[in-house]
């Protein structure tokens, strides 16, 4: 153990979403300026909006087809954009190398079976004991395996399987809290000097119409017309769904200078806290997460991980003004979607890459979001779960050599 907290690094990012896979294509797409459109589709969600993932060939990172066939889509985002992060991290495909890697993961619920769900609904509706036959449905026709091949923590087993990183391993689940939660605990561990190399993040697939059922009842989704996440307001207020895949090697200064490592970014920090979602107290607790403006407004990059939920907007929008006025503010959900345990991964996943080019994001929505004076020194990147949980991340750049 150390008494000084160590730095700690981001040395390899993986990212994919529904505009494509790796850190330097999305910021090659947003150096485009506002006239980039996301990537949404509604044919067969309607009056729903999802930020569907292109045609991707799982094989690039999942070689094994037998490895592929026993996991759902959320999984394969995963295990997929883990991979991405080893290779961005250059990290060797060595068992001996990775078995000293630990693993922290966000994950959420595995998927369900769409159609025994229909089997189940188009059964009972009119039956005058729609219990028995819901039981003698699922019974006969419920894979018994399928929830023990998507429970949560099988996301890391995956990992492990085909990536060899076999070091410690933690699941955390709990929706946007799992991913500050992830992000906490990884820094605070190489921080502490209890781990060297950590790889952390998450994934969530949009596409699965269970969860988007779920979060219409909840009265979450954005409806019929969709509109950027900075836009939205009383009139217009929901979530547009993301998949998203973000994972990020961190680890010490001195083991990425041991291996001539290249950094992105410093995480200097990362905190989350919850409580009830009173406007008062989330907006105290969310302000107290924030760090002070030790670096002039311009050169503070806010990256919004906010929902699209107008109450959640509105305090957000409010506490940030009055704690770093002046610094643009990105709302990235506007291109990627919502994505709950892996939306505040992808939101330092793109701070790192922006600040290792020197670059502020140009305005996603050019009527609410204003330009950049200046290129960014830090980045605060927040979230605002939809339901419960806060956080925020402050990433730095570094001097010397970076991406």
């Amino acid at each position: 153990m150390t008494d000084r907290p160590r730095d700690v690094l981001i040395t390899g990012i993986g990212l994919v979403s529904s505009l494509g896979e790796g850190i330097a294509h999305h910021l090659d797409l947003f150096a485009r300026g506002p006239g980039l459109q996301p990537s949404i589709v509604t044919e067969g969600y309607e009056p729903y909006f999802v930020h569907a993932l292109p045609a991707m060939d799982w094989s690039r990172q999942i070689p094994k087809r037998g490895d592929q066939r026993q996991m759902e889509t959320w999984q394969k985002l995963g295990t997929y954009s883990a991979g991405l992060a080893l290779e961005d991290a250059g990290i060797p495909m060595d068992e001996g190398v990775r078995s000293e890697i630990d693993m922290i993961v966000a994950a959420g619920g595995g998927e369900r079976d769409a159609n025994v769900d229909a089997m189940v609904m188009e059964r009972a509706r009119g039956s005058n004991d729609p219990g028995r036959v819901i039981n003698e449905t699922l019974s006969t026709e419920l894979r018994p395996t399928l929830f023990l091949a998507q429970l949560s923590n099988l996301l890391a087993g995956n990992i492990s399987i085909v990536h060899k990183v076999t070091g410690s391993s933690r699941t955390f689940m709990g929706e946007e809290a799992a991913g500050i939660s992830a992000l906490y605990s990884a820094s605070a561990r190489i921080a502490s000097g209890q781990s060297e190399i950590c790889l952390v993040g998450g994934a969530f697939s949009a596409e699965r119409k269970d969860l988007i059922l779920n979060f219409d009842l909840a009265g979450l989704m954005l409806r019929d017309e969709w509109r950027p996440v900075s836009a939205r307001n009383e009139a217009h207020s929901g979530i547009a769904v993301g998949s998203v895949g973000a994972f990020l090697v961190l680890e010490s200064a001195d083991h990425a200078a041991k291996r001539s490592a290249t950094a992105y970014a410093r995480l200097v920090s990362a905190v989350g806290d919850r409580g009830r979602r009173e406007r008062e107290k989330t907006a105290e607790r969310f302000t107290a997460l924030l760090p002070d403006n030790s670096t002039s407004a311009e050169e503070t990059l806010v990256l919004s991980g906010a929902t699209g939920l107008a109450d959640l907007l509105d305090i957000e929008r409010q506490v940030l003004a009055d704690k770093l006025p002046g610094s643009p503010t990105r709302a990235y959900g506007t291109m990627l979607g919502h994505s709950f345990e892996a939306q505040m991964p992808a939101g330092v996943a793109l701070a790192a890459g922006a600040l290792a080019r020197g670059v502020a994001l140009p305005p996603f929505d050019s009527g609410e979001e204003s330009e950049a004076n200046a290129a960014p020194r830090r980045a605060i990147v927040t979230a605002l779960g939809h339901l419960h949980g806060e956080g925020v991340c402050l990433v730095e750049s570094i001097a010397g050599p970076s991406r």
